[in-house]
């Protein structure tokens, strides 16, 4: 019924309005309103009858009675109706119940990948199945593997099928690749699984790509192993990127008022000094000393001698204040030009390395004048719109975020980036 590619409930909403392919079960927002859409298509007619059958059966001398004794309408509901329909509410109720069981609920599963590029020298990667919820039965779910590089020659595999034991959400195998000293393009891996009985896939492949550390695609001096960007000739200093592979996860522009605006944790909420930029470096390990930080107006943050993100890295630039906290075991500066000033009604926060070239902007005259929260990237990390087109949306709106108005330093859940 709710399966996102071929579910009724899917091709019904669409019919009115495209939304495109959507997972009711596989979301955390969604899911609780798509059991009480079928608890109630399934119980109510139920209910109703029994309900009736009830109604049905109390004799009409005890309303003629009641009449004669001057009892109004609300009287004869409470003190006839209502007592005599009870037992068959409570019959109705004790159905319900006591047919509440997780065992007809058909697991659904999704793959992921803890990467999707591996070096050709002793690369590895670990392919991982996760149920929505436990099973009380181990749960085998075969695996082909194709694309252009060869099994056995180019890469092995630790199991033939993923095995979720009886009581788990998950299981895993790994894919490990194998040297040779051919100059070889870069080759991929299709890792997909099929439909297993009642299993609803939603996630049913994945790529894998081995990069060659004999070759250099894009000619940039830089074997593929070791390139960001091996389809794209860059410098050194961007690990073989033409721009750095650093983003924007987090921005607080405008913090909450009173003590939940004390985003730094100094134990004072103050709006210049509690805003915030988060960054994550999702290429090699980048050197950001000496890079800057401008407003519209002028130069904000200059990244000290030392500044060395780590690949996967986050760094955190506070306004100000004297930032007190774990944070994620992300880097902290605070700016060196004492505030960060990015303006409520529109700014734009640009990043220069050390030659004066851009290496990252951010907009802020799209997003809302007073949030009183942050806004994130949804899911962390992510690089491109969701299909409502949005790429940053407001912190505690998302269900991850239970209410939090900002995560300086962790993902919107606050658990760690790594």
């Amino acid at each position: 019924l709710y399966n996102p590619q071929v579910g009724l409930f899917n091709y019904i909403v669409n019919f009115f309005y495209d939304f495109g392919s959507f997972d009711m079960i596989g979301s955390s927002t969604l899911a609780p309103w798509a059991i009480v859409i079928v608890d109630t298509w399934m119980w109510t007619p139920f209910t109703m009858l029994i309900c009736l059958a009830g109604l049905r059966s109390i004799p009409n001398y005890l309303y003629e009675a009641a009449e004669v004794d001057r009892a109004n309408r609300l009287q004869q509901f409470i003190y006839i109706t209502l007592p005599s329909v009870l037992p068959f509410l409570l019959l109705a109720l004790l159905f319900i119940f006591s047919s509440c069981d997780t065992d007809d609920i058909s697991p659904a599963v999704s793959l992921t990948a803890s990467s999707s590029e591996i070096s050709e020298d002793q690369g590895l990667t670990t392919i991982t199945a996760t149920l929505n919820s436990e099973s009380n039965q181990e749960i085998i779910i075969p695996v082909t593997f194709s694309g252009t590089a060869i099994f056995g020659e180019d890469y092995i595999s630790s199991e033939s099928a993923l095995i979720i034991p009886s009581g788990n959400i998950s299981g895993s195998l790994s894919i490990s690749s194998m040297q040779d000293n051919d100059i070889e393009d870069i080759e991929t891996i299709i890792v997909t699984i099929d439909s297993q009985g009642e299993i609803i896939v939603i996630t049913s492949s994945l790529t894998i790509s081995i990069l060659d550390d004999d070759a250099d695609s894009d000619g940039d001096g830089i074997n593929d192993s070791d390139d960001d960007c091996p389809n794209e000739a860059g410098i050194p200093e961007y690990n073989g990127c033409s721009q750095p592979l650093l983003i924007i996860n987090e921005v607080l522009y405008d913090p909450p008022s009173g003590i939940a605006g004390d985003a730094n944790g100094d134990g004072t909420r103050e709006a210049q000094e509690d805003e915030f930029i988060e960054f994550v470096n999702l290429g090699g390990t980048l050197d950001l000393s000496g890079y800057t930080v401008h407003d519209n107006a002028q130069e904000r943050h200059v990244f000290p001698q030392g500044t060395i993100l780590p690949s996967g890295g986050v760094l955190v630039l506070f306004g100000g204040g004297n930032p007190t906290g774990v944070f994620g075991n992300a880097i902290v500066q605070t700016a060196s030009a004492g505030i960060l000033n990015m303006n409520n009604a529109g700014d734009f926060v640009t990043v220069y390395n050390t030659n004066g070239e851009i290496v990252l902007t951010f907009d802020i005259e799209p997003l809302s004048n007073n949030p009183d929260e942050s806004y994130t990237r949804y899911p962390d990390l992510n690089l491109e719109p969701g299909d409502d087109g949005i790429l940053f949306y407001q912190h505690a709106g998302i269900g991850e975020a239970q209410g939090a108005f900002y995560s300086p330093g962790t993902k919107i859940d606050g658990t760690n980036f790594n």
